[in-house]
């Protein structure tokens, strides 16, 4: 005999006083009463298995017959007590049939919002109605998903006018919430790829510079062999020279010296003979004492100031002065170049002139390069157009042919400078410094090769020339350009310059190499852009003598 047949869905226990109830389900008389007298305020009162609503609350009377089985059950020592691990412990969730020791519920269902254990979960399978109800897994926040207005389910109001379930909603909100994770997830994986591009960059820095303090350490060590060698070699030749010289002085000394004795022993020969009484012995003796032996030394030798080797401290001095000169102009270049390493993302070009100032470099134009034609004034900032050429010594770096001048200053990292014009048209360029300069072809002309990038501002109008390339530029009219330079990335931009900053033309390229300010200028009216100044970060300028 199954005891379980015979066991209350309340307490999930023998029957005790089984009565039946109108809906044909049993139970303990002592369980059902407390179901119903919970609810009494209702004043409903319902089936804990069918839900079937009863009204008003039914009488209850003993089932005799069921009585009698449970007692015959009892007698054959069977017994339907669960084992203590499916009893609720302060951590689990309950369920909320049980009357007496609760059991750990294993479903909630949002509808009844009630939570059950697998005995009283069993008309949930069973009866149709409870089929469609929405089972979860067991939870303490059923009440949540009560309408505080409404007292029933909660629904997401879609608009004024139409409303959808939770489970709808839900479903609408996974569609975003997976988007949302698909874009999550990409910013992590571009986070990451960042992340190691810039662990890379570590890795890169470290090895240029280990190797940098390595070249340079042995360029050093290579110089300092080399100042040594040379010191070591005027020390050798100043020691040789100064043998030969002790020697032939020393040499010159000894002769002399004999001659001192031949002397003093021909002067004593001749007193002894100025002694003689004998005037016929005298004259006899005096042709052979009085003959004196031609000396083979000059008497040029004269005092004079004993500076010796003086002439060559003063060259070595004048060679440590030039090196200091040397090392002190290129410290400030490799300083610059070691500053100037930038290992950081991309700097986002300045919007407003304050912000291109505070990459302001000062240009000054370099006479070796400057066209004959073309005077300097103003410590070389300003170039001129003359009609008579200038008195310029030959260059190898000068302009032969186009009337154009380069910057002393070799351009990197992040900078900025100004140019104003008057009188004329002018090509403001950036270029290396390999540039052609003797001749008139392309290779030596702003625009016309690869070597340099150019804009050239006429009276009305603007283009830019790279390569032999013209691009037609718009932009408004204006005598001041900016040029900002990231040489590292690659970026040149041309600026027209007035109470505000306009973008004219942007180049994105590649820099092989340190690149120089240029500029050239042609006659006005000419078809060519010409006469120009430049400055450093406030201005430069251009005209035709």
């Amino acid at each position: 005999m199954d005891s379980v047949k015979y066991s209350c869905s309340i307490c999930l226990d023998l029957l005790k006083d089984p009565v039946t109830i109108p809906c044909g389900h049993s139970y303990c008389m002592n369980c059902i009463k407390t179901h119903w007298n919970g609810e009494d305020q209702r004043r409903i009162h319902s089936c804990p298995q069918c839900r079937q609503i009863f009204k008003p609350r039914p009488v209850l009377v003993k089932n005799i017959l069921l009585a009698e089985l449970v007692e015959e059950l009892k007698k054959t020592g069977l017994q339907a007590a669960p084992a203590d691990l499916c009893y609720a412990g302060p951590e689990d969730v309950s369920c909320d049939v049980c009357t007496e020791r609760k059991l750990k519920a294993v479903k909630s269902c949002l509808v009844c919002l009630a939570s059950y254990c697998e005995k009283h979960l069993q008309r949930h399978y069973s009866v149709g109605q409870f089929k469609k109800h929405k089972l979860v897994e067991p939870s303490k926040k059923l009440q949540e998903n009560i309408c505080s207005r409404h007292d029933e389910l909660m629904k997401v109001l879609v608009d004024e006018f139409e409303a959808v379930s939770a489970a709808a909603g839900r479903a609408e909100k996974q569609k975003e919430l997976e988007a949302s994770r698909q874009q999550i997830q990409q910013r992590i994986q571009d986070r990451q790829k960042d992340v190691k591009l810039l662990q890379q960059e570590v890795e890169a820095i470290n090895v240029s510079a280990d190797k940098t303090v390595e070249d340079s350490e042995k360029t050093f060590t290579q110089l300092i062999r080399l100042i040594q060698k040379r010191s070591s070699d005027v020390k050798q030749q100043l020691r040789s020279q100064q043998e030969t010289e002790v020697s032939r002085v020393k040499e010159l000394q000894e002769k002399l010296e004999q001659e001192i004795t031949e002397l003093k022993r021909k002067d004593a020969e001749l007193e002894q003979l100025s002694h003689t009484e004998d005037h016929n012995q005298f004259l006899h003796n005096y042709p052979s004492v009085s003959a004196l032996s031609e000396s083979t030394h000059s008497s040029s030798i004269k005092s004079r100031p004993r500076r010796h080797f003086e002439d060559v401290t003063a060259a070595v001095e004048e060679l440590r002065d030039k090196l200091q000169d040397v090392l002190r102009d290129m410290w400030t270049d490799i300083s610059l170049r070691v500053s100037e390493v930038d290992v950081l993302l991309p700097q986002p070009e300045p919007k407003t002139r304050d912000g291109f100032l505070k990459y302001s470099q000062e240009i000054t134009l370099d006479p070796n390069t400057a066209n004959r034609y073309l005077l300097l004034s103003e410590g070389n900032r300003k170039v001129t157009l003359m009609e008579q050429q200038q008195s310029y010594p030959d260059h190898p770096d000068r302009f032969t042919y186009y009337y154009q001048v380069l910057s002393r200053e070799s351009l990197t990292g992040r900078c900025y400078w100004e140019v104003e014009r008057s009188g004329g048209a002018v090509y403001f360029s950036v270029t290396y410094k390999d540039i052609c300069r003797n001749g008139n072809q392309n290779d030596c002309r702003f625009g016309f090769n690869d070597k340099s990038w150019t804009l050239s501002c006429g009276t009305s109008s603007y283009r830019f020339l790279y390569n032999k390339a013209c691009t037609p530029v718009s932009g408004p009219g204006s005598s001041r350009v900016g040029v900002y330079l990231d040489h590292r990335a690659g970026v040149l931009s041309f600026y027209s310059v007035s109470e505000t900053m306009t973008l004219l033309h942007r180049v994105q390229t590649t820099f092989t190499q340190p690149v120089h300010a240029g500029v050239r200028v042609v006659w006005t009216g000419c078809p060519d852009p010409g006469p120009a100044l430049v400055g450093g970060p406030g201005r430069g300028e251009a005209g035709r003598g």
